[in-house]
């Protein structure tokens, strides 16, 4: 879960004055940027909150007495908690980075020996307010659901013409199979949903448990299977407006309830899908707009507040590219100072858990990770940088560069470049991939296809009319040129001995890459190193054999990415180390599940299907809550990105072709003996 940024006060009640006395009552202001369940609710599900949150939240709040007290009290001693912890929290961890700072350049033996008791105590702090965000996660969850047996009324209080309308009852709208016992609430017989037409599945959204089920979020990962982002939308506004005016003080109606389930949505969907709907799609945020200011914005600034998360949004979208480099740009020691809580929390995580990450993938592994620590650690951390970099161009300086820095210095400023086109991707992105001409091979898209070309024809699984954003395919493009940039390097160097030694450097960059869990340069990598002229180079056979046995490790790594589609899920490494996966890979898992068909033969759509491929989407948001914090080289990365750029369209074949150290050369002496050997042989048959 997300920390908190700064100090929330405590919750204040938005009740909105309608018709008479009546008021209704609105999600309060602190509640109001934090609607959007996140990604643990779709990846774990009802198990997102176990049996210790529903304890702690039932013994929360408490009068002495024993007494307990209404939502709003716990609510009110949650937010105090909350704020008081991560307040404490982050002090300790800044604490922590300047003695980790003194500790270096002092090397006391009183600051080494307060390191680790200070991280143990920061590891329980860290874990306290995770906890407490949980359990406000809960809190909200539970607010404003009603029964399934109110479901149809959600359906029926959205319809304008009620007279023509036919009766409904819930299983006509929604399928369900029953468990034995479910593991949160040691409920028996508890009912699973199964399948839904696709207004039986957006009337769903209004169960009780919807957010508890992690419902709400798969629901708007995966809605554009069954429905447009305009009928959604539409549902949502249609709810709101046959509500407000019937809606009272009594929040236990169902009235108010379905009024402020649908505000709560709504709010989910634009935080949580604002650039992959809202941005790529003007009508629909015109749509919107349009009815915040006519129905809802003269409601004691409830409308205000709602245009403003929408101008919050499109800031976000527009300045998306900013974001990582306004880290960036900041130097180390000023950057503490303005450093989030979940950055610092990050660094923490990265120096307790960097070492434990090893991979068991062949005999030859132990051999090589000592190799490559030599040569990481052997070399010097601050190699002298030529002076020629900031007054010479790329093209100019060439691949000389490259031996310059350590694999772990390339390594750390490719995985930064890759990490600020991965921030900006979306679940959304990768599904219904198909449609974008993304196939199953290495390269998926062929050079000359540009995004404006590419037919949607070919196999559609969303609405004829739903808009979908592709940036996929700007993110395969640039794997692409990165596997390009690679062989060209190699190809264009002119002699035998330098192209073992960039072989060298490639080979562990990636391996250094995949440890980091930078999966994507890793396998970028790859692909360049397995081009077929590559693999043909006379440099490979004296290649020495520890590195050489790197190539046949990182296609076994290949092979564990494909081998399951949550496989970077496993375990807690991924709550702690950054990750960065595959991006072409995941598209393949998500295409995998996508076979087969969506509806059942009564021509409900499966839920089942439609919440897996949820789950393994989920993981994109999951990465990007933990970014890397590696200190930025922005002259090194300026070299790559201009040479990468340089090499994005070039013809490998036709660089490998004007260089002779490509070729297996036959030596001069050994040619010339054979010729005299042939000359005699032929001078023999005539005499």
């Amino acid at each position: 879960p997300d920390f908190a940024e700064e100090n929330t006060g405590p919750e204040e009640e938005a009740t909105i004055k309608i018709a008479g006395n009546s008021y209704l009552t609105y999600p309060s202001l602190p509640d109001f940027n934090g609607c959007s369940p996140g990604w643990s609710s779709a990846f774990y599900g009802a198990e997102c909150f176990d049996s210790e949150v529903h304890s702690y939240l039932k013994n929360l709040g408490k009068q002495k007495s024993s007494e307990s007290q209404n939502i709003d009290a716990k609510k009110v001693e949650l937010e105090q908690l909350l704020m008081m912890e991560t307040k404490n929290y982050r002090k300790t961890i800044k604490f922590y980075q300047k003695l980790l700072q003194k500790e270096r350049r002092s090397k006391g033996p009183e600051t080494k020996s307060m390191l680790p008791k200070l991280r143990g105590q920061l590891q329980e702090m860290k874990s306290k307010v995770q906890f407490l965000e949980l359990v406000k996660k809960y809190v909200q969850a539970k607010q404003w659901g009603v029964e399934s047996c109110v479901l149809p009324t959600v359906i029926h209080n959205g319809k304008t013409d009620t007279m023509d309308m036919a009766p409904m009852d819930e299983s006509s709208l929604l399928l369900y199979y029953n468990t034995e016992k479910h593991q949160c609430n040691n409920q028996n017989g508890v009912r699973v949903l199964q399948a839904g037409t696709p207004l039986g599945l957006m009337a769903y959204l209004y169960s009780r448990n919807a957010f508890l089920e992690g419902y709400v979020q798969q629901f708007l990962y995966t809605f554009r299977y069954f429905c447009t982002q305009e009928e959604f939308l539409q549902f949502l506004l249609d709810r709101i407006s046959s509500t407000l005016s019937s809606a009272n003080l009594d929040p236990s109606t169902s009235l108010t309830k379905i009024c402020n389930r649908s505000f709560y949505i709504l709010q989910a969907w634009i935080e949580d899908c604002y650039s992959v709907d809202f941005a790529t799609n003007a009508g629909l945020l015109c749509t919107l707009k349009e009815f915040i200011s006519s129905k809802v914005a003269s409601l004691n600034g409830y409308g205000e507040r709602l245009l403003s998360l929408l101008e919050d949004a499109s800031a976000r979208k527009s300045g998306s590219a900013d974001q990582c480099s306004s880290m960036d740009k900041c130097e180390e020691e000023g950057e503490e100072g303005r450093k989030t809580l979940h950055s610092l929390c990050k660094k923490l995580s990265e120096d307790v858990s960097r070492k434990n990450f090893y991979w068991k993938l062949s005999k030859g592994v132990g051999p090589i990770a000592q190799y490559h620590r030599e040569r990481l650690h052997t070399s010097s951390a601050v190699l002298p940088k030529p002076c020629s970099l900031t007054e010479a161009k790329a093209d100019a300086v060439g691949p000389y560069l490259l031996t310059e820095y350590s694999a772990q210095q390339l390594c750390w400023q490719l995985t930064l470049l890759q990490q600020k086109v991965f921030l900006k991707c979306h679940p959304v992105h990768f599904l219904n991939s198909r449609a974008l001409g993304v196939k199953d091979k290495c390269v998926a898209l062929q050079k000359a296809v540009s995004t404006e070309t590419v037919s949607v024809k070919v196999c559609n699984l969303f609405l004829s009319k739903c808009i979908q954003d592709q940036y996929l395919l700007q993110l395969l493009r640039n794997a692409d040129s990165i596997s390009t940039w690679v062989a060209a390097e190699i190809v264009t160097c002119h002699t035998t001995k330098r192209q073992v030694s960039l072989l060298s450097k490639f080979l562990l960059i990636a391996k250094c890459c995949y440890e980091q869990r930078n999966f994507a340069t890793a396998m970028q990598i790859l692909a360049g190193l397995e081009n077929l002229i590559v693999r043909q180079l006379p440099a490979w056979k004296i290649l020495p054999a520890k590195v050489a046995e790197i190539m046949e490790e990182l296609k076994a790594v290949e092979v564990f990415l494909k081998s399951d589609s949550l496989c970077l899920m496993e375990g807690d490494r991924f709550k702690t180390l950054p990750t960065i996966p595959s991006a072409h890979v995941l598209a393949m898992h998500v295409q995998q599940l996508e076979t087969g068909g969506f509806t059942m033969t009564n021509g409900a759509h499966k839920w089942t299907k439609l919440r897996n491929i949820a789950k393994v989407v989920s993981q994109v948001h999951a990465f990007q809550e933990n970014p890397y914090t590696y200190t930025p080289d922005f002259k090194l990365q300026s070299y790559l990105r201009q040479r990468i750029t340089h090499f994005k369209d070039a013809d490998i074949s036709a660089l490998a072709a004007d260089n002779c150290a490509n070729f297996h050369q036959i030596p001069a002496e050994k040619h010339s003996r054979k010729i005299q050997d042939t000359l005699r042989r032929m001078k023999a048959t005539f005499q």
